[in-house]
């Protein structure tokens, strides 16, 4: 008789435990990361696109530029209750 996934996971549990302690933690961690390597690579591929759709905008004159300072204190007003400056709109997605 062949053995069932539920075998495999078993063996593979009792092995696992076997190994130096180090050694359990990292293959945990590993274990772990495997199972939101898909779905980053997704979210790292629409951040891609965004990002691309953003500077042909930019390219285009559809947008402006903002300088990085700006950005950081607009990002901390709503933290810090801070006024954001007027002269400069919102962010648009």
């Amino acid at each position: 008789m062949e053995p069932t996934m539920n075998d495999q996971l078993v063996e593979l549990a009792e092995r696992g435990k076997a190994l130096a302690p180090e050694d359990r933690s990292r293959l945990g961690d590993l274990l772990l990361e495997s199972l939101h390597e898909a779905p980053l690579g997704q979210v790292e591929a629409a951040w891609d696109a965004k990002a691309e759709r953003r500077l042909a905008a930019y390219e285009r004159g559809e947008i402006q530029a903002v300088d990085g300072e700006e950005v950081l204190a607009r990002a901390r007003a709503p933290i810090s209750g801070a006024p954001v400056s007027s002269h400069v709109k919102p962010f648009v997605a």
